[in-house]
């Protein structure tokens, strides 16, 4: 008759135990989903009616395009990041402050934080097209050239998406090109169409799928 086996008892044993976290975490974990992408809304839904040029880049636009190949590999972001052009400042401002946003600035980036108690960090941030975002960029944001999302807003290119992921370099423009190549939207044929410097940050993407 084979042992039966015995219970351990990992208390003796300097073994962690798990903690219940509560009902209330997955639903704190909704919310904070459902407040990137009310915001996302409802900063794009202001900028279309005042017929301002923009195009949604960062997790946002990566989180589009992933989708239309596998929506279950999409990644959440926190915060909303909006390509426009310099001269168009003023009328964002004008649309997005209608809509209860707060224009500021923190560390040289134009930001609009979700009413006068938001968090930079939850803010919708601003690029510029044809702008250095960081001066150790070796190129500019790109132009304004964009796709149209089903949700009724507009998404930077896939091309100019990679190209502004590839010179951000960090640690999460990596993770969310690696996002994008899980879903075969690029691979090694992009090597030829990119600047060196870029396209030898590929390849090492390429070649450590599972960094």
């Amino acid at each position: 008759m084979a042992t039966p086996i015995q219970p351990v008892d990992y208390s003796s044993q300097g073994v962690s135990s798990v903690v219940g976290m509560g009902v209330e975490i997955l639903d704190r974990m909704e919310r904070a989903v459902a407040k990137v992408r009310e915001r996302l809304l409802r900063a794009t839904s202001a900028l279309n009616a005042a017929g301002v040029l923009y195009a949604v880049v960062g997790g946002n636009a990566v989180a589009s395009w992933v989708a239309t190949v596998d929506e279950g590999a999409v990644r959440n972001t926190r915060d909303v990041d909006i390509l426009v052009r310099r001269s168009d400042l003023p009328a964002v401002t004008t649309a997005l402050e209608h809509v209860g946003f707060v224009h500021g600035e923190l560390l040289d980036v134009v930001m609009f934080r979700d009413g006068a108690e938001g968090k930079p960090s939850e803010a919708v941030h601003l690029l510029f097209a044809g702008e250095k975002t960081r001066p150790d960029h070796s190129l500019p944001a790109p132009e304004i050239e964009t796709a149209n999302d089903p949700a009724n807003f507009r998404v930077i290119t896939l091309e100019s998406l990679v190209t502004m992921k590839l010179m951000s370099n960090r640690d999460k423009d990596r993770t969310h090109l690696r996002d994008i190549i899980g879903v075969g939207l690029i691979d090694a044929s992009w090597l030829p169409k990119l600047p060196p410097e870029l396209a030898a940050r590929l390849k090492q993407i390429l070649d450590t799928p599972d960094a």
